[in-house]
């Protein structure tokens, strides 16, 4: 099984890597709680997703990506050890929080935020975090217990999974779990990752993986680009 990046094009997916519609489940004011259940699209071998965000046939790729002069180039680490990470512990359990990789699926900010959580250090605060923490699907945010040293991260069959975020009514990041090797445009292997979200809108700037841009409005990523003096 295997996800190639192709250059300004889609991600080639190869091995029969089983593919799903999945859903957030969310609460009155549009927070994730969890997952719906999953809904499998039937695929041919090999099988290419949309990554410009403008397919006419998605999740699939149907070459608009020619059409619209899409640049997909790939900026992201190959490593995850090698992007800055912000580490937060209590007396139980450590956080690591590899927050380039945020996709702006959250979760984490349920009870009053993850960060909130580590620092009360009780059973249930530090219960809550590991539920949090296991719930991001981009794989930025990593608990240890201290105890054992043991991650208490969840370990996935190897998919692919299409979120629709019902609390944002957008599509969502590609979310692939187990383990599936991303093999990068130029022929470079990223580091497996038990779980990772790729970008589908086109938009990103942390490709090939998913930053949040799917839902956030064109009028501030304007405003964000004027400040940061990328337009």
């Amino acid at each position: 099984m295997k996800i190639k990046v192709t250059k300004n094009g889609p991600y080639l997916v190869s091995g029969n890597v089983p593919l799903y519609k999945i859903k957030f489940v969310v609460d009155e004011k549009g927070n994730p709680l969890g997952y719906g259940e999953k809904e499998k699209i039937e695929t041919n071998e090999p099988y290419g997703l949309c990554r410009c965000g403008n397919s006419n046939n998605k999740p699939f790729c149907d070459g608009t990506h020619t059409k619209i002069d899409f640049d997909g180039e790939e900026v992201a680490a190959l490593n995850v050890k090698d992007v800055y990470s912000e580490d937060i512990e209590n007396e139980h359990i450590k956080l690591i929080d590899h927050y380039m990789y945020c996709d702006h699926s959250r979760f984490c900010l349920r009870h009053g935020g993850i960060r909130k959580l580590i620092k009360e250090d009780s059973d249930d605060a530090n219960e809550k975090a590991k539920d949090e923490a296991s719930n991001c699907p981009s794989g930025r945010l990593l608990i240890y217990d201290k105890e054992t040293g043991q991650s208490t991260e969840p370990k996935f069959e190897k998919e692919i999974n299409m979120i629709y975020d019902d609390g944002k009514h957008t599509s969502g990041p590609i979310w692939v779990k187990g383990g599936v090797p991303l093999e990068s445009a130029n022929g470079e292997e990223y580091i497996v990752r038990n779980r990772m979200t790729l970008c589908q809108c086109g938009k990103s700037w942390h490709k090939p993986f998913c930053n949040g841009m799917h839902w956030v409005s064109e009028e501030f990523q304007e405003k964000f680009l004027k400040r940061w003096g990328l337009d």
